[in-house]
């Protein structure tokens, strides 16, 4: 959490950008597993953090647009709460740690809803993405659930406010990082031959929770890395094989969220085509990190980083012709059939609950129908305080290529001769969280290793 002072700034701020209305928040409640008693781990809301910054279920805020008053909802511990669960604090004394002066019991915010909706005033809530979540929205705004309107002028003002980070929650961000690094540096190490994808990703959330963190999304950690979420099996690593570890952590008592991508050489030495490709996804991830400056439209830097691969495949004889003409055929995505990244925050994909295309999409940029760049998260215009995943990859997908490769598709860029004999290689994608500035990009966090030498070194030392 931060000082009271933040989340007060932030309410007023968007108080401000909505100007009239009343503003309600919920908060998530826990989630149970099996029955009401066994619960998954709790997952607040991205946006009522944000705002409340109180991590914990069962809470909603509601915040008056026009006077910028907040009011926190929720229960005060009970004798059975603090049996189970130890010494809590009272719904007050959180209240305060926030910033917030006035609280009441969970039913009151029914209450202060239908007294704004009579004195005709505007309650603005947010899309539900959960299906519980729905059910009580609706209920609060006495509506059918699937006649819940989210409004569009706090949908906006929310993307606005929470894209743009400051340094305090660049630092968090950081500290995340610094979990994740040794996370990725763990894996290389265990990228042994014998050693199941479930051991190494085990031993990765085992390592996160130790910290006092937690992975930032279910690990995706694979043998077959051209399955672009394949989360891990009991597959045994073997000699030769990619191991590709998709993995981030959350920084311990703040939330905000780390997410970064790296391959290794099971046994400690990339074969000459891995190598290769390694390199291609390199050189296209170091053309998207120098992209991410103040102004540039995000679609563009990732049609310059998909050029890049395309010029790197070509360099390797699977690609042909001209790289700009292939990328804008859509040829690439044969190789490279997703976005090159997304924002993050206190969300991985920040803020996605509010809808992809409302925060990564808008008026100046429609979201491209062309397959694989259709994938881009986030193609709007980036700006100082923007924190991006810049992670492209290439990848060899038997299912893709039999399709394309079938129906002719592409064939004046694609050399498929050659791309059947590259089949078997799996994928690579590497993936880095990068603050725009007012100057040049700033890899956030510590150094994790990504070239090939560096990788081998991490690697072996792990044998």
């Amino acid at each position: 959490m931060f000082a009271p002072t933040t989340y007060a700034t932030r309410r007023a701020a968007l108080a401000e950008a909505v100007g009239t209305g009343l503003i309600v928040l919920p908060g998530n409640d826990a989630a149970p597993m099996n029955y009401a008693g066994n619960v998954y781990a709790f997952r607040q809301d991205g946006a009522f953090r944000y705002y409340a910054g109180l991590d914990a279920p069962g809470l909603a805020l509601a915040l008056d647009a026009e006077t910028g008053e907040a009011k926190l909802y929720g229960h005060d511990p009970t004798l059975d709460d603090v049996v189970w669960e130890g010494p809590l604090d009272s719904l007050a004394d959180r209240a305060a740690s926030v910033g917030v002066e006035r609280t009441a019991p969970p039913d009151a915010l029914a209450d202060d809803v239908r007294a704004a909706r009579r004195a005709g005033r505007t309650v603005h809530t947010l899309p539900p993405y959960r299906g519980a979540g729905r059910l009580k929205l609706a209920a609060l705004l006495g509506v059918a659930p699937d006649a819940v309107e989210p409004s569009s002028a706090l949908v906006d003002a929310v993307v606005a406010q929470r894209l743009v980070k400051t340094d305090e929650e660049v630092a968090q961000i950081e500290r995340a990082l610094d979990v994740a690094a040794d996370m990725h540096r763990l894996a290389m190490r265990l990228a042994q031959p014998g050693r199941t994808e479930q051991e190494v990703a085990g031993q990765m959330e085992g390592l996160a929770i130790g910290r006092g963190s937690h992975p930032s999304f279910p690990i995706i950690l694979t043998r077959h890395g051209e399955v672009l979420h394949g989360h891990p099996g009991g597959a045994a690593l073997e000699a030769g094989d990619l191991m590709l570890a998709d993995a981030g952590a959350v920084a311990p008592g703040s939330g905000y969220a780390a997410d970064v991508t790296r391959v290794a050489p099971v046994g400690g030495a990339f074969s000459d085509r891995q190598r290769a490709v390694v390199e291609v996804v390199l050189g296209a991830q170091e053309v998207g990190i120098d992209g991410c400056r103040a102004g540039a439209l995000f679609r563009d830097v990732h049609h310059r980083a998909s050029v890049r691969i395309a010029e790197g495949l070509g360099a390797l004889g699977l690609m042909a012709g001209d790289p700009e003409e292939a990328v804008e055929a859509g040829a690439h995505a044969l190789f490279f059939p997703h976005g090159l990244g997304h924002p993050m925050g206190l969300d991985v994909h920040d803020m996605e609950g509010l809808g992809e295309d409302r925060v990564g999409y808008d008026d100046e940029v429609r979201r491209s129908e062309q397959f694989g760049t259709s994938f881009l998260r986030y193609g709007r215009r980036i700006d100082t305080g923007h924190v991006m995943t810049v992670e492209p990859g290439v990848y060899l997908i038997d299912a893709l290529i039999d399709a394309w490769k079938a129906e002719g598709r592409h064939a004046e860029f694609l050399r498929y001769d050659e791309i059947d004999r590259w089949r078997g290689l799996g994928g690579v994608r590497i993936e880095d969280d990068v603050l725009v500035t007012d100057g040049a990009p700033r890899v956030l966090g510590p150094g994790i290793p990504k070239r090939p030498d560096e990788v081998e070194a991490v690697v072996r030392s792990g044998a």
